[in-house]
């Protein structure tokens, strides 16, 4: 499965990259997060609720950073296991600076294996694309200036 999207913060690249690499920030938006604990450098792991279809489970999940372009990009790798299946995956993330604002770039890939793929198969892009634009979209609000009123 591959997925690109594109989601639009109001803020510079700096203070995206920074939100982006804030481990509370992360498990405060990721849709499903039980927990995101530092497990070493640029390594974390996460216990995550998800599903598809019918089938839903728990998955215990290790994420590394690697390649770190500060306020530019950084590729994310994901290997998540539970009773549902499997995930493998990685994307590649970039900051671009664009009138007064940034556009992060996302070009991820996954493969997904288990009973969550045989059930869910047609629906998984459009899950993941749901928790993707929820994930994005939650931390892009954290960039918004505070109402004055």
């Amino acid at each position: 499965m591959d997925l690109t999207a594109t989601y639009r913060f109001e803020a510079p690249p700096q203070q995206v990259w920074d939100l982006l690499m804030d481990a509370d920030a992360i498990a405060a938006c990721l849709p499903g997060c039980r927990g995101l604990r530092p497990s070493g450098p640029d390594q974390y792991d996460l216990e995550l609720v998800a599903g598809v279809a019918a089938v839903s489970g728990t998955f215990n999940a290790t994420i590394a950073i690697e390649d770190k372009q500060p306020a530019e990009s950084y590729k994310l790798r994901v290997d998540a296991n539970g009773r549902p299946g499997f995930v493998r995956g990685q994307a590649l993330v970039t900051l671009v600076a664009d009138n007064n604002g940034t556009n992060v770039n996302v070009t991820a890939s996954a493969d997904v294996g288990g009973t969550i793929a045989r059930v869910g198969q047609r629906l998984l892009e459009g899950v993941a694309r749901m928790t993707m634009e929820r994930f994005y979209g939650c931390l892009a609000k954290k960039c918004e200036p505070p109402d004055v009123g």
